[in-house]
């Protein structure tokens, strides 16, 4: 069975100047700030500056160590977004942000290196590139001359369609060589500190997400701190309903803090969340029982 690498050692990232602990299973709170009027969970409610910063204040409350900021969705059948708009929506909500909440970490969410360059240049820490680096190296060259640490994804698709039949044989192992390869390109551009997520929900089997989440310790084990995204994800819909008719997005949010939860006993050291405080919450009681653990019984 599965459990936590504790063997793995400890890794301090350096996000531009500020140092983040991100060893096996710490959890930190990313929260999920779109910028768009289309993402499938919370599109819309966040597209104006004012309203964004209100989110991010709300969240790093809640218990958010990061927020990521996003300006163009990539569930299946979204539209791609142009340069300009991209950047017009991304890089005033995160300036807004650095200015107003100076203790908060803040990620861009994009696959562009000019909105990457941009955002970081607007006081972002850390870029976040769903492809992995397979269209290009653009988000690294940008992650390196800032110093920011890169989110290297893992998928066959930018939208996470359906993967080619076939595609996995161990979904697991050929996701852990995939994400080497999106390593060895963001190193080869100067970025010194890589973050790996195994892409659930991205091109993979309702199965094959599972499996991803209750075999993480296997990616942990690669010496990457590991971020998850399972937040109100079809998987999560599928499970607490059926496949042709899955849980609705606002009906998930029990099923999103089990995989959570069972993903930072597996070793992640970062969640990508919509729902902050119930999330952190959970984290909080599972740090509490490791600490338990370690002091032992006394008498």
């Amino acid at each position: 069975m599965s459990a936590l690498a504790t063997d793995s050692p400890a890794v301090v990232l350096d996000c531009r100047g500020r140092p983040l602990a991100a060893g096996p299973g710490a959890g930190h709170i990313v929260g999920v700030l779109n910028v768009t009027p289309d993402s499938f969970s919370d599109g819309g409610r966040y597209d104006t500056v004012h309203a964004a910063v209100d989110r991010a204040g709300a969240m790093a409350e809640e218990g958010a160590i990061l927020v990521d900021v996003g300006g163009e969705a990539t569930r299946p059948g979204a539209p791609p977004v142009g340069l300009d708009e991209e950047l017009r929506r991304v890089v005033p909500a995160i300036e807004a942000i650095a200015k107003e909440l100076p203790h908060l970490l803040i990620s861009v969410d994009t696959t562009k290196g000019a909105v990457a360059r941009e955002a970081l240049r607007a006081g972002a820490h850390m870029v976040n590139d769903v492809t992995g680096l397979r269209d290009g190296i653009g988000t690294a060259v940008a992650a390196a001359e800032y110093g920011a640490p890169l989110v290297v994804m893992h998928s066959l698709s930018k939208t996470g369609g359906p993967a080619p039949a076939g595609a996995y044989r161990d979904v697991v192992g050929d996701v852990a060589r995939g994400l080497r390869q999106s390593v060895e390109r963001a190193t080869s551009a100067g970025v010194r500190d890589v973050i790996v997520d195994p892409g659930f929900g991205f091109g993979k089997t309702v199965a094959q997400n599972l499996r991803l989440i209750e075999e993480l310790d296997r990616l942990v084990a690669e010496g990457h701190p590991v971020y998850i995204g399972v937040s109100r994800k079809s998987t999560v819909g599928v499970v607490l309903g059926t496949p042709a008719e899955p849980a609705p997005v606002d009906k998930r949010l029990f099923g999103s803090l089990g995989l959570a939860a069972l993903a930072v006993v597996r070793g992640a050291a970062f969640v990508r969340v919509h729902d902050v405080r119930q999330t952190a919450e959970v984290v909080h009681v599972i740090r509490a029982a490791r600490e338990a653990s370690s002091v032992g019984d006394r008498s």
